[in-house]
């Protein structure tokens, strides 16, 4: 009996690896920004995607991985930022520097 179960459990061993596994699709990564002053406009890769106040309230959904973010907003100096995101939502707070009259 032990001879014929062997071969029989290798059979549906060798069938398991046939069938395709079930894969979740990729996480996106969000990026929500908390910025002072709140209308900071906000670049990824030189691209606009919403002022600070927008991406407080609904975070951008973007590739996990390197980023360059750009944060600009009248008589306040710009600051560019090098961050990775990972899957999930990463908070980016930022309190942009005026310049002085």
């Amino acid at each position: 009996m032990a001879a014929l179960t062997a071969p029989v459990a290798f059979g549906l061993l060798l069938l398991a690896g046939c069938y395709p596994v079930a894969t979740l699709p990729p996480q996106k990564a969000k990026l929500k920004v908390l910025a002072e002053p709140a209308h900071t406009r906000v670049y990824v890769a030189s691209r606009f995607v919403g002022s600070a106040r927008v991406l407080a309230l609904r975070p951008k959904a973007l590739a996990p991985g390197m980023h360059y973010l750009s944060f600009e907003a009248p008589d306040h100096f710009p600051h560019d930022l090098r961050v990775k995101l990972v899957p999930g939502t990463t908070t980016i707070r930022i309190k942009l520097r005026p310049i002085p009259p």
